[in-house]
């Protein structure tokens, strides 16, 4: 079933971000779940993890029944409101993945790696227009502070066994040549990313899946994933094997309500800019940015010459609350204009013409997972905390050997089979992150004013687990 591409209903989804606002032609809404039905798989969740898994289900059985169910369009929550950063990064360190298995740091980073280079060959043989440009990440050092944890980095990398092709350290004059922020003092850097549009990815890969018979029905609210089948408000889906894919929304469902918690990241996009902001800014091959602080931000140059620009700041909501109104918050977002305008001063007279949020799903642990129980045919991915675009390819491929009972090296990765506990109930949820969150902040601010790492970097390293 094809998408009805001469509806113009879809159209107010443009609102949700830059990249829906940049897609070609018509947004149309697929049909919805017509009634009860019969598959081998159901995918819930139409974002990039249902979306890889259904692709490469479908790739190594063609004649597999899939269905992914999505309960608005495909892309609406995070595949389609992200950075846009196909990186080797994940979320959980190399020293717990180490003590999750032995060598799993070491393993989870090859997957990484290569993980990013398999998203450039299906991008590029489907082929998916998506703005793919695999120029690297840079991380800046701003301080001494932060050249201390570049360094630390760097030394990890090397005692897991990355060389410098994998990672390397920049002095500030390369750093400075590489991105032209203020006050450089050193940086990183490594090639093991690339910029794209996600909603565009997302949104291309849906085309193709459908393309090898996969059915998509939008407009599908599943209430309950469960062995055996899955319940909406469309009718049941009887099912061999179930895959829950829903990521930040994963609380909406029966019984998930503290799997995963929701937490917001929020984005700008500048105007184009001209030729000579960016002979300022730098940036050349669309290297993907961000610096050492504690609170996240993250960046890139996207191909229509624009500042798109994120970080973390923007509270948990009581009770996992996900609504519309939080996609947007005018003193988030303002404080994200002037951290961008305060790294690259060029900015300064830019217009801001987008801004944008969404949940992102965060494990209590902080510790992504992707599994399949065999004796319930039920699976699951995520808790990516916002490292997902290019994780979930690889939780898909992960989810098609584990559902086809393949023996493959993904599937002793150190986090197959991994259970995070729950997280606490409210009001304790609602205090611990967002006093995390303050941490965060205040971590960032005592270092600016002293100069030096302060018991709220170490603290904070704690909580997170490191």
């Amino acid at each position: 079933m094809e998408a009805d591409l001469s509806s113009p209903s879809g159209e107010r989804y443009r609102r949700l971000s830059l990249w829906w606002d940049r897609l070609p032609g018509p947004i149309g809404i697929r049909d919805p779940l017509p009634g009860d039905i019969d598959v081998d798989v159901a995918v819930v969740g139409g974002g990039l993890t249902g979306l890889w898994t259904a692709y490469y289900l479908a790739v190594a059985d063609p004649g597999l029944r899939i269905a992914v169910l999505e309960r608005d369009l495909v892309g609406y929550g995070a595949s389609g409101r992200n950075g846009g950063w196909c990186s080797a990064l994940f979320a959980a360190s190399g020293d717990r993945l180490d003590r999750a298995a032995a060598g799993g740091g070491a393993a989870m980073c090859r997957a990484m790696e290569a993980t990013v280079d398999e998203v450039g060959r299906v991008v590029r043989s489907e082929p998916i227009e998506c703005d793919f440009a695999p120029g690297g990440t840079v991380v800046l050092a701003r301080s001494a502070t932060q050249l201390q944890r570049a360094h630390a980095e760097i030394a990890g990398a090397r005692s897991a066994g990355v060389d410098e092709r994998g990672l390397r350290f920049l002095p500030a004059a390369e750093a400075s040549a590489m991105a032209g922020a203020s006050h450089v003092v050193g940086g990183t850097y490594t090639p093991h990313c690339a910029a794209l549009d996600p909603a565009r990815l997302v949104r291309g890969l849906a085309e193709v899946v459908e393309h090898r018979g996969v059915r998509i029905y939008e407009g599908t609210e599943v209430h309950s994933a469960r062995p055996g089948g899955v319940e909406t408000d469309r009718g049941t889906v009887k099912a061999a094997a179930v895959v829950r894919a829903t990521e930040g929304y994963t609380r909406t469902l029966r019984g998930q309500r503290r799997s995963l918690v929701p937490v917001y990241s929020l984005m700008i996009a500048t105007e184009p800019l001209p030729d000579h902001v960016w002979a300022e800014v730098g940036l050349a091959r669309r290297e993907t940015f961000a610096d050492y602080r504690h609170l996240i931000i993250y960046g890139q140059r996207t191909a229509d010459g624009r500042m798109a620009f994120g970080g973390r700041g923007a509270p948990y909501h009581y009770g996992s609350a996900i609504r519309p109104v939080f996609d947007r918050d005018a003193g988030v977002h303002e404080a994200l204009r002037l951290a961008l305008v305060e790294l690259f001063p060029a900015l300064s007279d830019a217009a801001v013409t987008h801004r944008w949020g969404g949940p992102l799903g965060i494990a209590r642990d902080w510790f992504p997972s992707v599994g399949f129980d065999e004796a319930t045919g039920v699976g699951w991915a995520g808790g990516y905390v916002g490292d997902g675009v290019s994780t979930t390819n690889l939780a898909g491929r992960t989810l098609c050997d584990l559902i086809l009972r393949r023996d493959t090296d993904l599937c002793a990765l150190p986090w197959v089979g991994h259970r995070s506990r729950r997280w606490e109930p409210e009001p304790l949820r609602f205090l611990g992150i967002n006093a995390g969150l303050r941490l965060a902040q205040s971590a960032d601010r005592a270092e600016e004013k002293t100069g030096r790492t302060t018991w709220r970097s170490r603290a904070l390293t704690r909580v997170l687990g490191g």
